[in-house]
């Protein structure tokens, strides 16, 4: 492990993973591995419980981006001691909003995605102990003061803590405090790696949120009805 992504989603963490996989840190684990492959939430739960495996998670991962890493940089930190830190920052009324219509919308909004969610997870049992331990997760970590009850205004000064927190929690020469807006620049002057010959990526994290959360519910709920389909003509 070279690279800790100790920024929160919602900071352009799936362009880092892209940009970093470019400069050759690679592969880059980040929270679409975990939707791949939802078996990879039990390896979380154990780590969330006090009793994790970072070889058995990461293997080969070269760096590390978004949530749930985010969630344990202190102790990735510890495990990986050569390894730098990546806080990826935004304005802290942006990320609220972001994240109201994303990932605190799918726990706790009275929206599409949320309702999508919750029926899925009524048919996937995988589904319904990754969105526990998210749920989990967040609650512990004070980004979400309130769970439900949660206002952007308390949302944007958790962030803004958090933020704080790393800085003051990692050390200076070890840490680079970094927006996407900032491009390549910084970022290859951290890691001591030339700067590529292409734009910076800019992907956008929210569609892509969305449509995994949407397509993926969408997919359980029809192989569901097919199941329930073939269990009745069976009869």
């Amino acid at each position: 492990m070279k690279l800790i992504g100790a920024g929160l989603p919602r900071t352009g963490t799936l362009s880092q993973k892209v940009a970093l996989e470019i400069l050759g840190l690679a592969p880059c684990y980040h929270m679409v591995n975990v939707l791949a492959d939802l078996d990879q939430a039990q390896c979380w739960r154990a780590a969330f419980e006090g009793d994790a495996d970072w070889a058995q998670i990461f293997g080969e991962h070269q760096a590390t981006v978004d949530w749930p890493g985010a969630y344990f940089y202190r102790e990735l930190m510890d495990a990986y001691p050569e390894a730098k830190v990546l806080l990826s920052v935004r304005d802290g009324e942006r990320w609220a909003h972001s994240m109201r219509d994303t990932i605190w919308g799918v726990l706790y909004r009275d929206i599409l995605i949320h309702d999508l969610s919750s029926a899925r997870a009524k048919v996937d049992a995988r589904w319904a102990g990754y969105i526990e331990l998210m749920r989990s997760m967040w609650e512990r970590s004070g980004l979400m003061p309130g769970g439900i009850e949660s206002t952007p205004e308390a949302m944007a000064e958790a962030m803004e803590r958090f933020c704080d927190e790393v800085k003051r929690t990692v050390p200076p020469d070890r840490l680079l405090v970094w927006s996407v807006t900032d491009g390549w620049g910084p970022l290859c002057e951290f890691l001591e790696l030339p700067v590529p010959d292409m734009p910076f990526p800019h992907l956008n994290d929210t569609s892509q949120f969305v449509e995994r959360v949407v397509d993926g519910a969408l997919l359980a709920l029809q192989e569901w009805r097919a199941q329930e389909q073939a269990t009745v003509s069976a009869r």
